[in-house]
Formats: structure tokens, sequence, C-alpha cells
């Protein structure tokens, strides 16, 4: 992830202009009026629109954001992009990515994250990683989180979220109230057919796999990340709509224009959650840029998230 070098004076365009250049905004670009070698004009108009203040306006929650991916994805950057955007609270977590691990690499990487909330208590909302396959050990990770102050689980593609494996856990973080974010994809398919394993991995969970886990517990909280991660989000969308317990975060760097509208139009406006994936500007644009109401971006930005964090305790003032 490189660092953006951006002027901090007020920039202003037309709404025209702004919708119509998301590419400019998932860059990051027209946030700055003399960013260096950018060639970007800002239009003259009769209705201008100050892109920083109106992201400024809303209370924002991130549900999806990760540290220590990379050596340079430190807390400190993300704190830096979130004091930029008016990013009130991160939900963060180091996922691991590999297969070929260890229970002690799921429990070191919590300990990043346990480090880093004890550093920014009022800034980071810590989530937990762990693999179902390791049954017991993954239990007894569950309350040491817990008892850190950790208040969410992040899993990665080890196990789908409907192996039987998985039941265990699910139904700790039932008992515990808190919410199960799960990496996720619907593959566009090959030759304009879906198939049956056209995600990168046959272990990564699927619309299909999430709406088994919904009807097994009606009582879990799911979160299907990342709509904006490539995947097939129209046909994400229409699959969970009738499932009121799978809630979408609409992270992601593959934010197309109609995403935010279509995921209302299927989902509703309480079933949304803001969140980035570590891609702030394009997340941040891409709501400001729908066709939403005041208070759906209101919902959207931070009132869902808080709203469910608040079944458990954990809800932010």
């Amino acid at each position: 992830m490189s660092r953006f070098h951006i002027n901090k004076n007020t920039v202003t365009v037309t709404r025209r202009t702004f919708c119509s250049n998301t590419a400019l905004s998932a860059a990051g670009l027209f946030l700055g009026a003399n960013i260096k070698g950018t060639g970007v004009e800002m239009l003259p108009g009769s209705s201008a629109y100050d892109v920083m203040k109106e992201a400024l306006r809303y209370r924002k929650i991130d549900s999806h954001t990760h540290i220590y991916l990379s050596p340079t994805v430190t807390p400190e950057l993300l704190l830096d992009y979130a004091d930029r955007l008016g990013i009130e609270r991160l939900v963060i977590s180091r996922p691991i990515t590999s297969m070929e691990k260890t229970h002690k690499d799921f429990a070191d990487s919590n300990d990043l994250i346990i480090k880093a909330k004890k550093q920014y208590p009022d800034r980071f909302i810590a989530q937990f990683t762990l693999n179902p396959a390791f049954g017991k050990e993954s239990l007894e990770e569950i309350k040491r989180c817990v008892d850190q102050g950790m208040v969410g689980l992040k899993v990665y593609y080890q196990v789908k979220i409907n192996d039987p494996l998985f039941y265990p856990v699910i139904e700790k973080m039932i008992d515990l109230k808190m919410i199960i974010l799960m990496h996720a994809c619907s593959a566009l398919g090959r030759g304009g057919y879906r198939t049956e394993y056209g995600n990168l991995y046959p272990s990564e969970s699927t619309p299909e796999d999430f709406i088994a886990v919904a009807r097994r517990y009606p009582e879990a909280m799911l979160q299907f990340a990342h709509t904006g991660g490539g995947g097939d989000w129209e046909y994400e969308c229409k699959a969970l709509k009738d499932y009121p317990n799978i809630f979408v975060d609409v992270s992601g760097s593959n934010n197309e224009g109609n995403m935010i509208d279509y995921a209302v139009k299927y989902l509703g406006e309480d079933r949304l959650f803001y969140g980035s994936d570590n891609s702030y500007y394009q997340s941040v644009s891409n709501i400001l840029s729908a066709d939403l109401t005041e208070e759906q971006r209101k919902k959207i930005f931070f009132d869902n998230y808080n709203n469910m964090l608040g079944k458990g305790g954990f809800n932010v003032d």
C-alpha cells in the first residue's frame, strides 16, 4: 500500500464531476487541487460540491480493515487515512492468508491486534482470527482474545463458513453476541458461465455457503465481506436478500458506479456496513456519490455497524 501525498487545501468540484470521475476518486486524486503531475482541472459550476467538507460531515466506523498484512501497513498509517477522511473507529484484524499455518501463527497474529488496540483504544475495534480446523484451540483462543477486549471474528478461507468444523465457533460467537466477518466471494465464472468452483480457492465461502449457515443459525450475525472486492456483486445482493442476519460490507477496490444503489435496492439500507478493506478513498467516495438520502448515508457509514455492536454492549457513544 502506498501513501498518497495530498494537499490539504479545500477542493470544489461539481456534483456531476464528482459522480462521473469515480476512477479519480478510486486513486484518491481529486481530493487535492494541486497534486503533482495529475493534470486534474476543477470545473467551475453554479452548484459547487466540496468533497472534503462532505466527507467529513458523517461519523464513520470502518467495519473491515487490516494492519500488518505487510510491514508498511502500520496502525499509524491507518490512522493517517482515517484522520483525513473523518473515520472515527476502525475494525482491525490480521487474518492469516495461508493454509499451511499452525494455531500458534493465528495466536501470534492476534497478539499484534491486541497490542495495536492497547496503543489506540479510542480508535481501534479489535477482531481476532482463527482456523476452525483447530477446534479445541480455537475455542480457547476466543476466550483469551475476548478477555483482552476483542469483540469480533475475522476468518479467511481455511474452512468454509458452512463446514461442520465451523459450527462450534459459530455457536460460541452467538453466545457472545459478536459478529463473524468472513472472507467471501462469488466469482464471475469463465466464458460467461458460472462454474461450481469458479472462485480462486475451492474453500472460499460463497453466498450459498452463507445462506446455509443463516438458515441453520438465524440468530448468528454474519458479515459477508467486500462486495467491492471484484466478485459478482449483483448476484451476491440478489442471493442474500432474504436472509436478514447476513450483513454486507461494501469494501474493496473494485467499486463500480451503481454498486451501492444496487445493494440498497436488494438488501435494504439497514444491512449495509461501510468498510474499506484498506481502500479508503474509494470506499468513502463510492457512498458519497451514490443516490442516497442523508439518513441512508448515516446508517451505512456509522449507525448500522454501531447498532450491531450494541447487541453485545460494545457500541460507540
